[in-house]
Order: C-alpha cells, then structure tokens, then sequence
C-alpha cells in the first residue's frame, strides 16, 4: 500500500496548521466508566505526536450506536477525561459536532492542544446510505479545520464508507496514522507470504459473522479451530445433538460445505471434544463437563472442557503464524472464561507470530488479567481485520491509496 502517511505530514511541518484526526475510540461502558481503555491507548501515539509537533489537533470519534441524533448514553465524555489523563493535558470535549460549541472550541484552539469533537453518529449523515449527505458532513467537518490535513487513524472503522472516515478525505490533504499502517502491516504478515504452520482459532456467537473469513481462510491456512458458540452449528452440521446450545440451524448446509471443503483441501479443521454443559445462561448456572458428542437436551454448551483446552494448546505448539478472534465460552461468567484463558495463555507461551483479532479477543485478554506484551498484536478493529482477511476491500484505506 502506498499512501501518505503520518510521518509524511509531520514532515512538511504541522506546528499552528489544523489537523483532523479520525480515532477509533468505541470503548466500552458501564455506566460513565470505561471497563476497557486499549483503544483509547492505541489511538494517544498519533494524537500525542500531532500535539507534540504543535499541531491544533481535532479529534472526532464514535461511540456505540446511537440513532443519529444526540443520546446522552453514548456522549464522549469519559473518553475525553480519560484521554486527558493519557495525554497529561485537557483534552476538551465539545458539545456538539460541527455546531456553534464545536466552532468556538476549534476556532480558539491553541498550538499543540486537543479538542474531541462529541459522538460523530450524533449526525444521521455519517452514516447515511446518500453519498451526498455524507459530503456535506464531511464539507462542515473541514471547515473547522481550515487549511488543515486529515489523519485516518481509526482503523475500527476503515471498512465503513462513512462521511469521518471516507468522504472527508476528498475534502482534505489525507495521510495514514500510525494504528492504520501498524495494523495493515500486521494484516499483510497474515495474507501475505505466511510463515507456516499457520493456524486460525475461531470462537464467538455466530457462524454467519465469519461465512465470509471462514471460506477465504480455508484457501490459506493449515490448520482451523473453532470454539465458542459457533462450534455448536459446526458439530450439529456433523450429526451431533447439541440441547440447547447455540445453534444456527439456517447455517447448516453452509457448515457442511465448509467441512467438506476443509477435508478436500487437506485443512486440519479441529471442533471441541468436550463442553461445560450448563443448565442455563447465568453466571452460576449449575454446569458439568461432558462429551461434545453427548450434550443433553437440558443443558447449553457455554465453554469449551478442559480435554478441548489441552487439545487445542496441543494444536497450537508447532504454529509460526496464529490469528485468533473470538472467545471460546462466555468469558465474561468467571465460571465458563476457563477456555478463553487456555487459548490466550497458549498464545503467550507460543514463539509464533500470534495476533488477537480485536473485538471480544482483546476484551478478554485485558480481563483475564493477561500481558499483552505476550501477543506479537493486538487488534483494535475486529470486523475491519476480518473483512480484510475475508478478502474485501477497505473503503477507508482505498481512499488513501486513490489520493496518494
């Protein structure tokens, strides 16, 4: 990929110029406290060098899904107080997007501080399906920030075609952040002449998220392992009863090819051999270990057992390249995050070039209390990592490339 990037515009001087950077800072929330700040982490080394290099720096984001209209719910607030005590200097939040406290706050910014403009999705326009009211958010995003440059650094967000991420790189001098390049380059070792063997462990909810990335995956990898509570459509798709667990009966006739295509292509495709069967959906739910093939009627499978756990660490031992995205059980009940844990602790124990996929990945392993030094990568952006593992094109980065 050949873009402009952030070191390029760094280099043609930035002190007293605007620049509007786009972060991906989707945290989540319980309440007003953010439970899980890595993305806000990962989007302070782009804003700080800006700051640093005496750039008027604007910051826009989005936060949950709001209905395009203003919810206190989903305010930027908490990101903004948390992003001031990263940066060690107020970070100030405006009230609005593009409106009269956004242009009070940009129009008095000084040299090297920051100003987060509040929740882009406040504006129906961002992610409108009408290319020109994406354009006319985008034009009213560049006029706070005149004679300035654009700074896409949200790479959660880069497989969308919205007005921040997309249109607005028409409308200003457009360059890559530093997350954007660091997670394309990451991406590219994952695509790109792989060191093998290379192993993909899949969890999380649904088959259907990953029809895409499995069926692209299945022309590269060498080996597939797939837990959470997809696994279950997978061992339905096989003959076996599975109670109550989660299952995608609509997805089966897909799941079968997938196995069928795995066989024929020589891809060790490897399903759990037991489950914590529990009898509801609950923290303490009441849960044995049984046989992946002998689930009762009663129960639901909420985690991988503890043969899975060992198998797939032992599947895991001889890799030189491993992408993981999903948890394997309701990590977030202490009693079913035991498969989740086994997973990312054999990641950390592996020489191998291992990358978290983002998302739920990366929850966990801030949750379970793991190093993340211990991974070569962390993703901030699960469905952007996956689309582009899926084969799809980027539009956020496609912009870039067009500009360049």
């Amino acid at each position: 990929m050949t873009v402009k990037n952030l070191d390029d515009l760094l280099g043609e001087g930035v002190q007293g110029r605007y620049v509007l950077v786009r972060s991906d800072l989707n945290v989540p929330l319980d309440g007003d406290r953010i439970t899980d700040d890595g993305r806000v982490r990962a989007a302070l080394p782009t804003i700080k060098k800006l700051a640093e290099a005496g750039a008027k720096v604007v910051v826009t984001a989005h936060l949950g899904r709001p209905k395009g209209e203003p919810d206190p719910k989903y305010t930027l607030a908490p990101v903004a107080a948390r992003l001031s005590e990263l940066l060690g200097a107020e970070v100030a939040l405006a009230g609005d997007l593009v409106g009269e406290s956004a242009k009070a706050l940009t129009g008095g910014l000084a040299e090297g501080s920051v100003v987060l403009l509040e929740n882009v999705r406040f504006d129906a326009r961002e992610t409108s399906k009408d290319a020109v009211d994406r354009s006319e958010l985008a034009a009213e995003l560049g006029a706070l920030v005149p004679g300035g440059a654009f700074v896409s650094d949200g790479f959660g967000v880069v497989h969308r075609k919205q007005a921040s991420v997309y249109e607005v790189a028409s409308v200003l001098p457009a360059y890559a952040g530093g997350l954007v390049l660091a997670e394309l380059d990451v991406l590219k070792k994952l695509t790109d002449d792989v060191q093998r063997p290379y192993v993909v462990v899949l969890g999380g909810a649904k088959v259907s998220d990953k029809l895409g990335v499995i069926a692209n995956l299945l022309t590269k990898v060498d080996r597939l392992l797939v837990g959470g509570g997809m696994a279950y459509t997978f061992l339905k798709a096989q003959g076996h009863e599975v109670g109550k667990s989660l299952l995608q009966a609509d997805q089966l006739d897909q799941v079968k090819g997938f196995l069928a295509e795995a066989e024929k292509r020589g891809v060790e495709l490897v399903l759990p051999v037991d489950v914590l069967a529990a009898t509801g959906f609950s923290a303490d739910a009441e849960h044995e270990v049984v046989e992946a093939t002998a689930i009762p009627a009663d129960r639901e499978g909420l985690d991988i057992g503890p043969k899975t756990r060992e198998l797939f660490a032992a599947k895991l031992v001889d890799a030189k390249t491993v992408f993981w995205n999903g948890p394997m059980g309701v990590f977030e009940f202490e009693a079913f995050a035991g498969g989740t844990r086994a997973v990312a602790e054999a990641l950390v124990k592996s020489d191998a070039f291992t990358v978290v996929g983002g998302g739920d990945s990366a929850a966990a392993v801030r949750q379970l209390g793991l190093p993340e030094d211990g991974f070569s990568h962390i993703s901030t952006g699960g469905g952007a990592s996956l689309e582009y593992l899926e084969g799809k094109e980027l539009p956020g980065v496609t912009v870039l490339e067009e500009k360049n």
